[in-house]
This record gives C-alpha cells, structure tokens and sequence, in this order.
C-alpha cells in the first residue's frame, strides 16, 4: 500500500473507523470510535511518530493512521 501524504490545513474525510482512537493530547488516551462517524470530515493539524496524523474533528483531536482518512479535494 503506498502511503498518503497530506499537508497541514488539508481537509480530510473519515473512511474507516479504526478499532479505537487515540486523542492527540500530550498524553493520549483512548476513546471507542464511535466519538466520529464514519464520512465526518476533519483538518488536519500536525504529523506525529509512528505515520499518525493529528486530526481535527468537530468532537475533539485525535491520532489517525492514513488508512482511515482520504483528502477532500474541491471538485
């Protein structure tokens, strides 16, 4: 799989829900997903270790792998 490079500011799309998320707080704790829904758009924010992305949903930051989220594009 070839991994997707986004920008900071990039409006993203939740595709997937992952098992669980992490918040993108300095010490992250976990969250079930169902915080987000799946199609629930977000920015995002920062890169982290670990091929994290930070992303902000209307709910709060979280850590998200970019198997889970596709850039938005403005067609």
């Amino acid at each position: 799989m070839t991994e997707k490079t986004f920008k900071i500011g990039d409006k993203v799309k939740l595709i997937t829900l992952p098992p669980y998320l992490k918040t993108a707080e300095p010490m992250p704790m976990l969250r079930p997903s169902d915080i987000i829904e799946l199609g629930e758009e977000g920015i995002i924010l920062d890169r982290r270790p670990g091929d994290y992305w930070g992303v902000k949903f209307k709910q709060g930051a979280f850590l998200m792998e970019d198997q889970y989220i596709e850039l938005i594009t403005d067609n």
